[in-house]
């Protein structure tokens, strides 16, 4: 079993940054692949970016390339996601979520292939 804690939301004006965070309990974190997704109100949850388990591979959703990067520290059991040139259509709650079948980097983007998440950060862009 594996608990994922996010934060880093918050409220900040367009074209700022954040940094979101999603803290994993247990010793297998370097196992697991990692995603993000996020929901906007009204929206379907939606695929953000996701990374490896070994982190050699990362992938992101067309409309945050250039702008978000998805790591990761296994030493801290963390993954990150650095969120630059923020738009208000970026509004949303932030999942982190957790692959254990080490699939492809591929297939990280359906949301069914995950076996945890987490409870969500709120991300608010202002205009």
């Amino acid at each position: 079993q594996v608990q994922l804690v996010e934060s880093g939301g918050g409220l900040v004006q367009a074209g700022g940054s954040l940094r979101l965070s999603c803290l994993a309990s247990g010793r297998t974190f370097s196992r697991y692949g990692m995603g993000w997704f996020r929901q906007a109100p009204g929206k379907e949850r939606e695929f953000v970016a996701a990374i490896s388990w070994s982190g050699a591979s990362t992938y992101y959703a067309d409309s945050v390339k250039g702008r978000f990067t998805i790591s990761r520290d296994n030493a801290k059991n963390t993954v990150y996601l650095q969120m630059n040139s923020l738009k208000p259509e970026n509004t949303a709650v932030y999942y982190c979520a957790a692959d254990a079948d080490r699939i492809t980097i591929a297939r990280m983007v359906d949301q069914y292939e995950y076996d945890y998440w987490g409870q969500g950060t709120q991300v608010t862009v202002s205009s």
